[in-house]
């Protein structure tokens, strides 16, 4: 009986671990089936994302790291407007605890953009939600927040970020506080810098932000010496049309444009035109030698008093009294020689001349707010006269600039960019001048800047060539014999031309050292003078004493009388 028992107790224990056997397997076999299943729904993950992905190219940048808007360089790389994260600081007033009056207080302690009352007014308002401040630092977010008012929140926004501040800030542009392009390439590229499937890749401008810094700092000081109420200056390669600077003065910070006047925000370089007065004696000359009403350097033009057509009398500023050939014409900036010259011409080849070099139409560029050029109404034998050395048309500078650029480049004109340019994207652009009447214009050039008005706008082996132009303000009753406009076209090196720059200033005053002078031979001149030794040697040209345009043929037409002050005139 005994053994009987001791057998049942060992089936007994026999089936117990059988059933816990087969649990055990039971709950191993469900763990590897979650496993299978789990492993399944991640591979199935990966299957797809590979599928929907763009594949190496969308791995490579994740996108966190690719910002909201894509960011601008200039020629080099340099940042010069680029996109971060910022705080921004908002208050709901219908979820307010505290006390609005003294929290109002406070606010405007801290934040003092805003008066005790205007805060009091958001705080008491009925909106739901309403801002505080945008573009808010660390330091504010932390001592608004120790407040401890639950209402106020605290949000991170993407912020516009123009690193250089005020730096060629009429070429960036700017973004508005709701993130819409309001001006400049910001707002020309607006749809290439917000496509996600580009805006990983910054867009290269042809500004040189070297060659606009030193650009805006001798503008800066040269309109603050002459007390101007304004300033522009334009660097322009003459082979691509790239505008390796434009500066507009006074200049505003992108940054903040809150309260900028709408005045400042006018870049005028583009959207203001001016008569640029002798600088169009170039053109005429140019004109006039390919229209072969110039056949002669050495043709001479009656120069001896003014001259009177109806009852207008056309004078010069610095009377040479005597017959003048062509190089004296530009060296002395006759205003008499030349609308002799243009009478030649006549309106009809003045005006298809003009409109060749683009004078006839908005400025070729991509930014908006592209003034057009005041054309005269009707083309009387004065008007043609006058045109001819810059009074009775107004463009702005940058078409004298890409105008000038033709006339020193072997005769091609071509649209002017602020895009950076590369080989096969540089245009062909339209003959508007033979190729050797562009060497002539580069030979006068150079004897305005070494014999004539132009002498202080000169820089030792940088072989400056160019023309000055001084304009008297029109007014409401005609012109301002008292203000005017003075401007220097420059083109370095002669030689072989490089570049074109621009400096003009808007109603500059007569110093101690300019003997009260406000022509440009004293105002706009010695600006070209500095700012191309400086920019010089960025651009690779570096002063040469042996290289320079061989004057040979026209130094003998020159005759100067003793004690005569070239730099008196425009």
């Amino acid at each position: 009986m005994t053994a009987l028992l001791a057998r049942t107790d060992r089936v007994r224990v026999a089936g117990q671990r059988q059933q816990t056997t087969a649990t055990a397997n039971f709950r191993l076999m469900v763990m590897m089936l979650l496993f299978i299943f789990v492993t399944g729904i991640v591979g199935a993950r990966l299957l797809w994302l590979a599928i929907a992905s763009d594949g190496p190219q969308a791995l490579a940048t994740p996108r966190g790291l690719v910002p909201d808007r894509g960011d601008i360089v200039d020629r080099n790389g340099m940042p010069l407007a680029t996109t971060i994260d910022a705080w921004s600081i908002a208050v709901h007033p219908n979820k307010i605890i505290g006390d609005p009056a003294l929290l109002a207080y406070r606010l405007a302690e801290l934040m003092p953009q805003k008066t005790e009352a205007q805060y009091l007014a958001i705080l008491t308002s009925p909106k739901k939600f309403a801002y505080l401040s945008r573009r808010a630092v660390p330091e504010l977010v932390k001592a608004v927040n120790g407040l401890g008012e639950p209402a106020i929140e605290f949000r991170r926004e993407p912020e516009r970020l123009y690193p250089q501040a005020s730096l060629a800030a009429h070429v960036l542009g700017w973004i508005d506080q709701n993130g819409n392009a309001a001006s400049g390439m910001e707002k020309v590229l607006d749809a290439r810098l917000s496509d996600p499937a580009q805006r990983e890749r910054p867009v290269a401008l042809s500004i040189d932000s070297r060659v606009q810094a030193a650009m805006e700092t001798e503008l800066s000081a040269a309109m603050t010496k002459h007390s101007a109420i304004g300033a522009t200056g334009l660097v322009l390669d003459v082979d691509t049309g790239e505008i390796v600077a434009m500066s507009s003065l006074p200049s505003f910070n992108p940054n903040r444009t809150g309260n900028v006047p709408y005045e400042l925000l006018l870049n005028k370089a583009v959207s203001n035109v001016y008569e640029l007065g002798s600088t169009f004696k170039m053109l005429t000359m140019a004109n006039a030698i390919e229209s072969g009403v110039v056949t002669s350097m050495g043709k001479r033009y009656d120069a001896t008093h003014a001259l009177a057509v109806g009852g207008f009398h056309i004078r010069d500023d610095h009377p040479q009294n005597r017959w003048l050939n062509a190089p004296e014409l530009l060296v002395h900036s006759s205003n008499i020689a030349t609308a002799r010259i243009a009478d030649e011409l006549g309106p009809r080849r003045t005006q298809a001349f003009f409109r060749k070099v683009g004078f006839g139409d908005p400025v070729d560029i991509e930014v908006g707010g592209r003034a057009r050029p005041l054309w005269p109404k009707y083309w009387a034998r004065t008007t043609t006269m006058t045109v001819a050395y810059g009074h009775g048309i107004a463009v702005t500078p940058l078409h004298l600039a890409s105008a000038y650029a033709a006339l020193v480049n072997g005769g091609v004109w071509r649209p002017a960019t602020l895009l950076k340019r590369e080989g096969a994207a540089v245009p062909a652009g339209r003959r508007v001048i033979s190729p050797a009447t562009s060497d002539r214009m580069r030979q006068l050039m150079r004897l305005v800047v070494m014999k004539g008005t132009g002498r202080k706008a000169d820089a030792p082996g940088l072989r400056i060539g160019g023309k000055t132009g001084t304009a008297e303000k029109p007014n409401a009753g005609g012109y301002d014999r008292n203000t005017n406009v003075s401007t220097f076209a420059a083109v370095f090196p002669m030689d072989k031309p490089r570049y074109v720059v621009i400096a003009m200033l808007d109603s500059p005053k007569g110093t101690a050292d300019t003997f009260g002078f406000t022509t440009a031979a004293w105002t706009a001149g010695p600006v070209i003078s500095r700012v191309v030794q400086r920019i010089g040697p960025m651009l690779g040209i570096r002063p040469d004493d042996r290289a320079d345009v061989d004057e040979s043929e026209l130094l003998p037409l020159l005759w100067e009388p003793k004690g005569a002050n070239p730099n008196a005139a425009e």
